[in-house]
Parts: C-alpha cells; sequence; structure tokens
C-alpha cells in the first residue's frame, strides 16, 4: 500500500481481499458485511492487487500484520484491530511501537466532527510522543491524574499536548484520579473544571484508553491501591480495568468502595462511547483485554504480535452487541 494509506485502511482492504479470494465470497456478500457500496469493494481489491498485498497469498512486508488483524478483528467484532508485528518483547519498545501505530490509526480516523476523549496509561504518552498531526476538533480528559516515579507527565500534561496538536479545545482538570474516600470524591466533582470536562463526557464519539491487569497484576490502578484493597478486589473478581473502570473475567463491571472514589469516567458513560481504542503491551494484560471487549467497554484494540496470538487462543461467549 501507499505510504498515505492509514492502518485501518489497510486492514480493511486484507480483510475485504481474504473474503474475496481466500473465503470465495462475492462482492455483493462483503459489500453487505461491512455497508460498503459494491464499487468500494472493487476499488479495495483493485488498491489490493496493485499494491503488491495481494499475490500468491494475503501480505504486507511492512510492520502491520493484516493477517493477524485481520483474524483478532472477526473473532471479537472490532471496529479496528492493530497489530504490530515485532519479535522484541522488551516493554519499553513494544510501548513505543504499539504507541507509534495508534497515533498513525488516530491520525487516519480522527474528524473535525469528533470529540475525542483520553484516559490515562504510558502507552498513551508513546502515542502522543509520536503524533505529529491530527483533525481539529475538542479533547477532554476522561479520569484525574495518576503519579507514577517512573512517569514524569500526567493525563493532564498528555490532553494539553494532544489539543495543541489538534488546534482544538482542551477539557483538563487539576485532580487525582483516586481519592481517599467517596466524600472527597463528591466533592471535587462540583468542582469547576472537573464538572465542565465530565460534561464533555456525553459528546466524546472516540476515545483510547490504557488496558489494566490485576491477575497477573500490571495495571497503574491496581499499583495506586493498598494491598488488603486489591485482595478484596480481587475477591470480588476483579481481573482488569479501563481508566478505573473495574472489570470481571467476562467483561462485567464490578461494583466496589474503589469505584465512589475514582474522579473520572464511570462504567455506563464508558460505555456510551461510539469508538473506545485500547492500547496494550504484554501478553499477561490478554485476559483484562478480552474482558473489556466482551463488556464492551473497548471496540478497537492496538497491540502486538504475540498478545494477539494470545487474544486468539481463548475460546467462549463473543463481545456484546
Amino acid at each position: 500500500m501507499t505510504a498515505e494509506v492509514g492502518p485501518a485502511q489497510l486492514v480493511l482492504t486484507a480483510t475485504v481481499a481474504r473474503r474475496y479470494y481466500l473465503d470465495g465470497k462475492s462482492k455483493i456478500e462483503i459489500a453487505d458485511e461491512f455497508k460498503l457500496s459494491r464499487f468500494k469493494v472493487a476499488r479495495l481489491l483493485e488498491n489490493a492487487r496493485s499494491s503488491g498485498l495481494v499475490r500468491i497469498d494475503i501480505g504486507h512486508p511492512g510492520e502491520i500484520d493484516v493477517n493477524l488483524s485481520s483474524e483478532l478483528r472477526d473473532m471479537y467484532n472490532l471496529q479496528h484491530a492493530i497489530v504490530v508485528d515485532t519479535v522484541d518483547e522488551h516493554d519499553a519498545a513494544l510501548r513505543q511501537q504499539v504507541g507509534l501505530a495508534a497515533a498513525e490509526l488516530l491520525t487516519e480516523i480522527v474528524t473535525t466532527d469528533d470529540v475525542l476523549g483520553l484516559g490515562w496509561a504510558r502507552s498513551l504518552m508513546a502515542m502522543r510522543a509520536e503524533l505529529t498531526r491530527l483533525a481539529s476538533c475538542p479533547v477532554v480528559q476522561l479520569t484525574g491524574a495518576l503519579s507514577r516515579p517512573d512517569v514524569d507527565e500526567s493525563s493532564i500534561e498528555l490532553v494539553r499536548d494532544v489539543a495543541r496538536i489538534a488546534k482544538g479545545p482542551a477539557y483538563y482538570f487539576y485532580a487525582p484520579m483516586i481519592v481517599p474516600d467517596a466524600t472527597t470524591a463528591a466533592v471535587l466533582l462540583r468542582q469547576p473544571e472537573v464538572a465542565r470536562a465530565i460534561e464533555q463526557f456525553a459528546s466524546v464519539t472516540k476515545a483510547v484508553v490504557g488496558i489494566g491487569s490485576w491477575d497477573p497484576p500490571c495495571s497503574t490502578v491496581y499499583d495506586a491501591v493498598p494491598a488488603p484493597e486489591r485482595a478484596k478486589l480481587l475477591r470480588l473478581g476483579v481481573r482488569g480495568d479501563v481508566s478505573g473502570v473495574l472489570l470481571d473475567a467476562n467483561g462485567a463491571s464490578v461494583t466496589a468502595p474503589l469505584s465512589r472514589r475514582i474522579i473520572g469516567i464511570d462504567a455506563p458513560q464508558l460505555r456510551r462511547i461510539p469508538e473506545v481504542i485500547g492500547l496494550a503491551y504484554g501478553p499477561e494484560k490478554a485476559l483484562a483485554a478480552r474482558a473489556a471487549m466482551l463488556g464492551g467497554y473497548v471496540s478497537g484494540l492496538v497491540t502486538h504480535t504475540s498478545f494477539a496470538r494470545a487474544l486468539l487462543a481463548f475460546e467462549g461467549p463473543q463481545p456484546r452487541q
């Protein structure tokens, strides 16, 4: 494909080509499946041939594994699935590569009609570092800040920097993500800048979030909670989190005292966003990512080869529609 083609278009072209050349589907059947016109399907197939994407088999000699991306998209009914083809399993390298792919995807799919919501995770910081242009749109902070000794920046800097790139308004607030008690949370939620950002949640059309695992532990939220409380939450069934929304292994939200101490988006608000892209690396988070997709909290995923294979190895229920 040409350099101008983004990752979502690349995966769509490869998926359409698989349907036509390997699965034997007609152009009409493909058009119905993907809600495209027959002319659009024909153009995608022509582009696949002219670019070299379709030869004897379907492949792409670049940094995105289009076959794994297509399989992941199909298995979990995702709007977008981008799998970075990598053999490097070092956290920093994976984070940078996933961040780059996410930046390219965001550049491709965000339009001036969108309102972009951003959670907080180190992978989102890596995405911000790779992002050079974005359609002009508002950018909304979805969660308060979590401090980590290995990260200098917070969700506030993330939102402000992305809004600066997009040349759009930024809705951010100075508040921690987790506070000591529900009373403090209620007071903070009434603060003007916090309330102003939360009012925008209903308008968010696309969001990017990180995914945290609780079993095994690999989550900034998990790290911010005292050990006795972690043990109680694990007994309640918590196995992952998405921007502070606690999930069990099957994707159901878990109601817990911690939920009332979080400053940020809640489970119903997150699930109402039309398109939520999750960024995840490290196969140990696969169960948590699966839960996020099963529960309908994440409708797109940017990840890497071993993570995608771990997700494809699961059997069981499909994501909610």
